[in-house]
């Protein structure tokens, strides 16, 4: 027996593996959304979308996070339509008809209520000790922004009031648990969390939870909008999608996504924008567009409305097959491996 399999042999941690065999690694799931910038948003390329792990999705009240959360949960069931989506829940403000108007069957979420950290990192603990790698679970967190601690629940019942140390150092031990068993486990989690300014003289959104959920997570969302108006009308939102932190994306990316009151996400939302800044697309006068050969400058086909392009599925299906633009986005966002020990003299 080489030393190799008796090191393997002896190993007492069920998952240990030569590293190019390691299920961790080769097994790793990924779930695409049928919305590309949020695929490039979470893995960096068109064709990628939601790994196992914590994503974090953060924002003031009323950014769409709990709708980007049921986004990714309806990718999982598309994917798994057995699968289970865990839902626990601390602000009771999803209502059933949130999940249906994403096409998520009721029966394919189990709610779990929570009032506390404590009571999360025990549940949670218990349940992710007891899936096995194979089952397909996804885990929805709605919010952990508004998740008190236990001590701060009795010291308002016994009318104290006095500074709560103990929610960061809860915060800070379930992410440290939980964090770990998602990727052995092959789970991916999705986070809602909330944002605050930082008080100083140039304030920034800061994630809450403290330093637990900043480190615990692979890919953290902090979310900006603005209003998508016509005339004085407003129709929806644009989104842009800030990555704080990511294990696949270029930090400080900025990412469109544009959500209509009418018809919710808009699927192509963002690469029109992103065609034009690549050179695939032209601008020949306001308001028209034209595809051009980025190579030639040759126009193809004929000019276009706005308005005819933006949801225009047939459109942006020939512009990501005909075209490089899909390895453009992603030299444009994804993280690059770098081989460091590169030889200088070869």
């Amino acid at each position: 027996m080489s030393l190799k399999d008796k090191l393997i042999k002896n190993s007492t941690v069920e998952y240990t593996a030569i590293l190019e065999d390691s299920k961790i690694y080769t097994k790793k799931d990924m779930i695409p959304t049928p919305v590309p910038l949020v695929n490039v948003a979470l893995s960096g390329s068109i064709d990628g979308g939601l790994t196992p792990g914590v994503t974090m999705i953060a924002g003031p009240s009323k950014h769409f996070k709990s709708g980007f959360a049921l986004l990714m949960a309806k990718s999982f069931l598309n994917k798994y339509p057995d699968g289970i989506i865990l839902f626990y829940d601390s602000e009771f403000g999803t209502p059933q008809s949130y999940f249906t108007s994403f096409g998520i069957p009721l029966d394919s979420v189990v709610h779990t209520p929570i009032t506390d950290v404590e009571e999360l990192k025990h549940d949670m603990s218990v349940q992710l000790e007891n899936i096995q790698r194979d089952d397909k679970v996804m885990i929805v967190l709605d919010s952990i922004g508004n998740l008190a601690s236990k001590k701060e629940t009795e010291d308002a019942i016994d009318g104290k009031s006095v500074a709560d140390m103990s929610r960061a150092k809860a915060l800070k031990s379930f992410f440290r648990i939980v964090t770990a068993k998602l990727t052995l486990k092959d789970v991916p989690m999705v986070v809602v969390n909330h944002t605050y300014k930082e008080m100083s003289l140039f304030p920034k959104d800061i994630v809450g939870g403290g330093t637990g959920s900043y480190y615990g997570a692979d890919n953290i969302w902090i979310l900006g909008r603005q209003q998508d108006k016509e005339d004085k009308e407003i129709k929806g939102y644009h989104f842009i999608i800030n990555i704080e932190k990511s294990r696949y994306v270029r930090e400080r990316s900025r990412i469109p996504i544009t959500v209509s009151f009418e018809g919710g996400i808009n699927k192509w939302s963002g690469l029109l924008e992103l065609a034009i800044e690549g050179g695939y697309i032209n601008k020949p006068k306001p308001g028209w567009y034209c595809r051009i050969n980025k190579e030639t400058g040759e126009v193809i086909g004929s000019n276009t409305r706005a308005g005819d392009i933006v949801d225009n599925r047939e459109f942006w299906k020939s512009v990501l097959s005909e075209t490089d633009f899909p390895q453009w986005i992603q030299s444009k966002y994804k993280l690059s491996v770098v081989n460091i020990m590169e030889d200088e003299d070869a």
